[in-house]
């Protein structure tokens, strides 16, 4: 199985403060990756390495066989890298429909004719076709993860980076969400998730990797990674 994105001794540094410390990892196409960890543990700066709104102080970033270290947002998102945010930013004067729009035509460089029929298709998937000509703004806060999903989705991503997109649903909403989820990497999508709601994280991926300081704790099966003594201790707040 080849490998569709991998980190080799990636770190970043904001004055003295180091956020992402000698991370490596590599992720094998069409896997499910969760990525777990405290608060200010790099989470998202990871993210934003991988996207390249952020560049490491040292290491490399390699996606589909190739050094993206230095190579602009803009192209990652055209070769396939889609992600999500954790707080929602859709454009809340367009309609949801409009978003979509946009998110294909600038994330795949196809004109406006050439993506409708995607988006529509994307806007069922994601259970949004009710509210295609509503504005974005008037949304739901699921509606509104939905249209996170759905934004990403229209990029038609190879690799696909959802940061807590589960985080202040309640547990039905949650349920609907991780089945879409489900559905979508059932499809060969490769994903990589950061989660702090753990039972919708572990019901998708096949791994877990775990960050602490910006430091690779442990990556691998979700069980044996929950178990670990260091795990508990670091993530879970419990004295072993």
């Amino acid at each position: 199985m080849s490998t569709i994105v991998s980190l080799h001794n990636v770190s970043k540094r904001f004055g003295a403060l180091t956020v992402t410390d000698d991370v490596s990892f590599d992720v094998p196409e069409g896997e499910a990756l969760g990525i777990i960890g405290p608060n200010g543990a790099g989470k998202s700066t990871l993210f934003n390495l991988i996207t390249g709104t952020l560049s490491p102080d040292s290491g490399r970033v390699e996606y589909d066989g190739r050094d993206v270290t230095r190579v602009p947002p803009m192209q990652r998102c055209l070769s396939g890298i889609g992600r999500s945010f954790q707080i929602p930013q859709p454009f809340d004067r367009l309609t949801v429909f409009e978003n979509l729009l946009v998110s294909a035509t600038h994330g795949r460089g196809l004109p406006e004719g050439a993506v409708e029929e995607d988006c529509a298709e994307v806007l069922e998937r994601t259970e949004l076709i009710k509210v295609a000509n509503s504005p974005a703004g008037g949304l739901t806060l699921l509606q509104r993860k939905r249209l996170e999903l759905a934004r990403a989705m229209a990029t038609r991503p190879k690799l696909l980076l959802l940061d807590e997109i589960a985080g202040g649903l309640t547990e039905g909403e949650c349920v609907a969400l991780v089945d879409t989820i489900k559905a979508i990497h059932g499809e060969g999508v490769t994903i990589v998730w950061i989660e702090h709601v753990l039972h919708a994280l572990t019901s998708v991926v096949e791994r877990l990797l775990v960050l602490d300081f910006g430091k690779v704790i442990g990556i691998g099966d979700p069980a044996e990674i929950m178990a670990s003594r260091e795990v508990r201790e670091i993530y879970l707040g419990i004295e072993v």
